[in-house]
């Protein structure tokens, strides 16, 4: 195929390819990627945990509002 889009588009990535293969290195190193990975999976466990305390406080509270009222629906016939 010799369309001209397809023309452009081949030079183009190519070009671009070639100085992406030739640039100098830039940007965090693979170590860094792991120190900022490493960092955020300790703040979303920490969130996670905090809200998890949060939600088992409230379910505390709401048991113990309702007392024993609530059954569960044990299946007992009247």
């Amino acid at each position: 195929m010799h369309h001209p889009w397809i023309v452009y588009l081949t030079a183009f990535l190519s070009e671009r390819v070639h100085r992406a293969r030739t640039a100098p290195t830039r940007g965090a190193s693979a170590v860094e990627w792991v120190i900022i990975t490493a960092i955020i999976a300790g703040v979303a466990l920490g969130l996670a945990t905090l809200i998890r305390t949060l939600v088992e406080q409230q379910q505390g509270q709401i048991e113990q509002s309702f007392g024993d009222g609530g059954g569960g629906g044990g299946g007992e016939d009247p």
